[in-house]
């Protein structure tokens, strides 16, 4: 059983997951690595394809580095994609320049006899290359987040064959069809289970799992497609790496965020623009880490508007559990000394 947090001192980014507040909070940004930043975009011109980018382990390393050197921030995110389970599956997946991901989609059970969890080995031991390098060569105070997508929103993508505004393809499919749509959950589960426990191998401190379509859903089907796959995961990971943080990010789904708490204990939730700060305290209060909730917009627009919200965000959590983030990835159009701005008003702001 692997351990990539014993016998060294505790990161600023994990010690609220023993309990303790921090002050000022340790901070990151979900997509801190990305088009926002020109070294970013000198190394995706030479990379060939996105997939190429997210299975070339010494460039991924390269642009997951480059904002821990800009900005010094907490916790280095693995530079990747939540498409590369898919990919690793079997299903045909490419990223259309300016258009995003395409893939061939998967419509009936009869299509997920092209997916099988034995082809993953290869693709997955590519990204865990990444994770290992990484762990040799990040700050020792810095943490390493590796991640996955949940099954629900990964499943969105797989069925629509692209990303969506309403999520159609998938939701339609799990009413006509709960066995056959639950054998593609129960695929990604596994996959994704495998894949997070092999990150930790590889050196990940901690683990996020992207719901980014969480929202979408009515309440039952909420607690069927997000809760119960999410509980495998973490109940799973757990098991293996008792000691590894898990951080659950259910966008869009503030209204049920105590019930996927409850449901799925992850040791921390992250929250997006439109969760209440009033919320996230209560959260905090009962001891779980919370992460957010900034919205990227305003890191766009920046100014006296950044500072103030900055401010309030971290007036709010103050002693409590709480880890400083945005709502949902940087844009982008972010201007890079907005980035280090905020990080400087963060860092002012909580001592």
């Amino acid at each position: 059983m692997h351990d990539p947090n014993a016998n060294q001192p505790l990161k600023r980014f994990l010690t609220p997951f023993s309990g303790k507040a921090v002050q000022p909070p340790p901070v990151w940004l979900m997509r801190q690595a990305g088009r926002y930043l020109p070294e970013y975009r000198k190394i995706r011109s030479e990379a060939g394809t996105f997939l190429d980018l997210c299975y070339s382990p010494k460039l991924a390393a390269e642009v997951t580095l480059q904002p821990i050197r800009r900005y010094g921030f907490d916790a280095a995110i693995l530079f990747s994609d939540i498409l590369v389970v898919p990919d690793a599956l079997g299903q045909n997946v490419r990223f259309a320049e300016g258009e995003g991901p395409r893939l061939e989609p998967i419509k009936s059970v009869d299509d997920l006899r092209r997916l099988t969890l034995s082809n993953t080995h290869y693709k997955f031991a590519k990204v865990c290359e990444t994770v290992a390098l990484l762990a040799r060569e990040l700050p020792r105070e810095t943490a390493l987040i590796g991640f996955c997508g949940a099954p629900w929103t990964v499943a969105t993508y797989m069925a629509e064959g692209r990303g969506s505004t309403d999520q159609a393809a998938a939701r339609s499919w799990a009413y006509r069809d709960r066995q056959g749509f639950s054998q593609l959950i129960d695929l990604l589960t596994e996959a994704s289970i495998v894949y997070l426990s092999n990150q930790v191998e590889a050196g990940a401190n901690a683990l996020q799992i992207f719901d980014s379509w969480a929202g979408s859903l009515a309440d039952d089907e909420f607690e069927r497609w997000v809760i119960a796959p999410t509980a495998r995961i973490v109940t799973e990971i757990r098991r293996r790496h008792p000691k590894v943080p898990i951080i659950g990010f259910p966008r869009g789904a503030a209204a049920s965020l105590q019930k996927y708490i409850d449901g799925t204990n992850v040791d921390g939730v992250s929250c997006d623009t439109a969760c209440p700060l009033s919320v996230m305290q209560a959260i905090a209060k009962t001891g779980k880490v919370v992460q957010g909730n900034l919205d990227p917009l305003l890191l766009v627009a920046g100014g006296d508007a950044l500072d103030a919200r900055a401010g309030a965000i971290c007036e709010a959590m103050a002693g409590l559990p709480f880890v400083f983030n945005l709502g949902h990835g940087i844009v982008p159009e972010t201007p890079p000394e907005n980035v280090a701005r905020l990080v400087q008003r963060v860092r002012e702001k909580g001592n």
